[in-house]
């Protein structure tokens, strides 16, 4: 069986609920709803989820590792929830979140506006800070990807959007 998938789940103050194929955990910051794999069974004992393969298959065993991932994400989303800090890099360079739409002034000739999905907070503590936050971990990392999509840190002088914790190697210039 998957080392991952072996492991019981906390619940922190999260409550599951298995209903059918379909799983939902609810916590402080929200519900989030999962469908169940055929090849995994899922049981709650008094405040832990287990999870086991219900054959002997490879995939079986590769997809408990997986729901035990994405359940454990599930249930640290409505607890605690994710946070993506991203940092404007450059001269001009600034957002404004303005409800769920953030503005973005990026050096193009007009500005961009990222339109949030369902879910998912940015706010900008500063002109060239964000913070993407949401109980989803897979909606706020894609959202950060996406705003770092709009104009990723170049290889010259660095300018762009970058991950807070990210690490740009920038190239020498082209010497005469």
């Amino acid at each position: 069986m998957s080392r991952v998938g072996k492991s019981p789940i906390a619940l922190q103050g999260a409550e599951v609920a298995i209903k059918g194929d379909v799983i939902t955990v609810k916590g402080p910051l929200g519900t989030i709803s999962q469908s169940a794999n055929k090849l995994v069974a899922v049981t709650n004992e008094d405040g832990t989820l287990k999870l086991a393969p219900t054959d002997e298959s490879r995939e079986a065993n590769a997809m408990s590792g997986t729901m035990r991932a994405l359940l454990a994400n599930m249930v640290q989303g409505v607890t605690k929830g994710f946070e993506r800090k991203l940092t404007l890099v450059g001269v001009g360079y600034r957002a404004q979140a303005q409800g769920d739409k953030l503005n973005l002034s990026l050096g193009f000739s007009h500005p961009v506006v990222h339109q949030m999905p369902e879910g998912v907070k940015a706010e900008t503590p500063s002109q060239t800070e964000i913070v993407i936050k949401g109980i989803d971990k897979q909606k706020v990392g894609q959202t950060a990807a996406e705003v770092r999509g709009y104009r990723p840190p170049e290889p010259y002088k660095g300018k762009g959007v970058r991950y807070s914790d990210e690490v740009v190697i920038l190239k020498e210039t082209k010497k005469k």
